[in-house]
């Protein structure tokens, strides 16, 4: 890429950003949410020289569904203060290289997850934050953890000292459904039942959904196409 073409590509670049967190700020007013919810720019397939411009242009939490990819970009970036959260799906030959190198985890679905992740966390890193995917449409083509299945796995997670559980995550059906209520009350019983200090994310709505998700309580959202284009 010449000089030229990457300097319009980064002004596109932080154009769609600005754009993209104006319009969050604006849903954070009418909805007065409080704190405000958290922009997490979901950068797969992305090159590192993205990520280096939206941090400098102030994204600090990137979102990274590839392990290999994600470790090259780390790598690459090490120089920066990234939070990296892993949101991709967990297959156990990941969890050693998840657990060492991501600041927050939010697909988390299985207690043998849970537990290796806690096992292979470095003892001289910070607890790492962990969310619950939840499968709230019952997909099976989808991820997450089953609702019945919920409270045996948060009493697992929370008994693991290396682990912080910090809320929920979920990726509704498409086809459009109640799945922002119903999450926001499985969030509200959890904390009003479990003594959790720091359960305080609800990870739900993406480009196309985001305003209906914060207006029904989510406090982060997974954005990439409105900010990086369509992916190849």
């Amino acid at each position: 890429m010449t000089q030229i073409s990457h300097h319009a590509t980064s002004n596109a670049l932080i154009r769609h950003h600005m754009a993209v967190k104006e319009r969050l700020c604006a849903i954070n007013d009418q909805y007065q949410i409080h704190p405000k919810a958290v922009l997490l720019a979901v950068s797969k397939t992305r090159p590192s020289s993205d990520i280096a411009t939206l941090y400098q242009a102030g994204q600090g939490d990137f979102g990274e569904n590839y392990l290999q990819e994600a470790l090259i970009k780390m790598s690459e970036l090490a120089h920066l203060p990234i939070t990296w959260h892993y949101i991709g799906h967990i297959q156990r030959n990941k969890t050693k290289d998840i657990a060492t190198h991501f600041d927050w985890v939010q697909t988390v679905e299985r207690d043998i997850i849970a537990k290796r992740l806690n096992d292979q966390r470095p003892d001289e890193l910070p607890p790492l934050n962990v969310l619950i995917q939840i499968n709230i449409d019952d997909e099976m083509s989808k991820s997450g953890c089953h609702i019945d299945e919920l409270d045996e796995l948060i009493k697992v997670i929370i008994s693991l000292p290396k682990l912080t559980l910090r809320g929920l995550m979920i990726i509704p059906n498409k086809d459009g459904t109640d799945a922002f209520v119903r999450t926001k009350a499985l969030f509200d019983d959890i904390k009003a039942r479990f003594n959790l200090a720091q359960f305080d994310t609800l990870s739900m709505g993406m480009s196309g959904d985001m305003e209906q998700a914060l207006a029904h309580g989510s406090t982060m959202v997974r954005v990439g196409t409105a900010i990086f284009g369509k992916r190849d």
